[in-house]
């Protein structure tokens, strides 16, 4: 995950879910330990008003009066249960609210204590019981054991919980998405410098702005206030390079020149015959090579992109007049999403190169296009001609990585060289096969936004 504002959200995201999770089980354990204890409360109320109305009989044993002051105890399927038990288990009073039904009874507790149960009948109805045993003085002062009964269904309990963690799923859940809404603004509005760096480094790239701005908060003001420095002392080096080297190439001129007067001094036409090609391929070597080190350091930092369709009808004009007696058709394409971004003349040596031992090796065909090596742009420059076309053997030759001029294969050597130089100081790559037209297809491909 590449967003730096996703991953806050998700961090944030877990943290909200986890505490917020944490929160609503607590709240729902708390809330159900409060309501049982009121149940438990309610249990013991009424255990105590059975207490008080029971009263023993002519007989001696105890009964309880026909309506007793809590109305459910008197009514079917109320919920409230109740009955009245010797010690031997026989039933001496049950509610008329459990008729019909066969109430389980939990543990006995030694005399005079409670004993509070959760238990289930046959239904599956959830009971929560309370329990008393008791030693009843008679009116002639005997002792007798009875044991009192009170139970009550959870049914109702439990849906009120229920209805209550729902309640706080809705109210935790609203909450944790306005939370995250507001959080997201917030980050929006904390994260607007960064991306403005982000622009205004891509708009330094595309030649646009010569350095980033000011006024940016304190975590990021060193940031882009070392960026401009190393802007700065980049295009300075730069600079001193471009100039160094250009006077370096200014003062190798006057020795070939020398060369070539001595040559002509000599009037030896064969001497002449056999170094003046070697004087001329020395001259464009040291030109390329000077030259090339100083367009690398210059356009390191906001190198613009190169009108190709301008350059190549340059090129393709001054082809045609060089290569007037064969009039070979130079066909050229260029797809609107391509781009080169780097020196002019790096462009020029690629194309020119390529065209010019396209023209020089062709029947009468040659074809150049240019496409996007992805979605981002990028360049992939394809010549085709309808020529001999190159050996494979050869041709793996000349790819060799730092292949020098007399590795090349015989007609093919300096131009594709260069070539290949060019785009791997770009970070790209030359490969080399047959074309559709019959001859050899060379293609190179560099990726987007690459510099030399």
């Amino acid at each position: 995950m590449s967003s730096l504002s996703a991953r806050l959200l998700i961090s944030v995201s877990i943290l909200l879910l986890f505490f917020f999770g944490a929160t609503i089980a607590v709240l729902d354990i708390a809330f159900r330990d409060v309501g049982e204890k009121a149940r438990e409360d309610i249990l013991d109320g009424q255990l105590m008003t059975l207490l008080a109305a029971a009263e023993p009989n002519a007989t001696g044993e105890l009964e309880m009066p026909a309506r007793l002051p809590e109305p459910r105890f008197g009514n079917v399927g109320s919920g409230l249960y109740a009955d009245l038990q010797d010690s031997d288990g026989k039933q001496v009073w049950r509610s008329r609210s459990s008729l019909g039904l066969d109430l389980p009874h939990g543990p006995v507790s030694e005399p005079g204590a409670q004993q509070f149960s959760r238990l289930v009948m046959e239904d599956g109805t959830p009971l929560m019981t309370l329990s008393l045993a008791v030693q009843w003085e008679l009116p002639d002062g005997e002792l007798k054991p009875y044991i009192f009964y009170v139970a009550e269904s959870l049914d109702s309990f439990n849906a009120q919980l229920a209805r209550f963690r729902r309640q706080l799923f809705t109210w935790f859940g609203a909450i944790a998405i306005i939370m995250l809404f507001s959080i997201s603004l917030l980050m929006r509005g904390m994260l607007r410098p960064l991306r403005q760096i982000e622009q205004e480094i891509g708009e330094i790239e595309g030649g646009n702005r010569q350095s980033l701005s000011e006024g940016f908060p304190t975590e990021l003001s060193g940031v882009a206030r070392n960026m401009n420095v190393l802007i700065g002392s980049e295009r300075a080096r730069s600079e001193r390079y471009r100039q160094t080297l250009d006077n370096l190439a200014h003062s190798l001129k006057t020795p070939l020149a020398a060369m070539r007067a001595i040559l002509t001094r000599q009037k030896s036409p064969k001497l002449t015959k056999q170094l003046e090609p070697q004087i001329e391929q020395m001259t464009e070597i040291v030109r390329y090579q000077l030259r090339k080190p100083a367009a690398t350091a210059a356009g390191a930092i906001g190198a613009t992109p190169v009108p190709m369709e301008t350059q190549l009808s340059r090129l393709v004009d001054g082809l045609a007049k060089v290569y007037s007696d064969k009039n070979p058709t130079i066909d050229t394409s260029v797809t609107e999403d391509a781009e080169f971004r780097g020196d002019t003349g790096d462009f020029l040596e690629l194309a020119g190169n390529l065209l010019d031992n396209a023209c020089k090796w062709c029947d009468s065909q040659v074809s150049l296009t240019i496409r996007p090596a992805d979605a981002e742009g990028g360049m992939v420059m394809t010549v085709a001609d309808d020529g001999p076309g190159i050996p494979q053997d050869a041709a793996d030759a000349l790819l060799q990585r730092g292949s020098r001029l007399d590795e090349s294969a015989p007609g093919h050597g300096i131009g594709l060289a260069v070539v290949g130089d060019i785009a791997r100081s770009y970070g790209g790559e030359v490969s080399v096969g047959k074309s559709v037209l019959g001859g050899a297809e060379i293609t190179v491909t560099i990726a987007p936004h690459s510099t030399a």
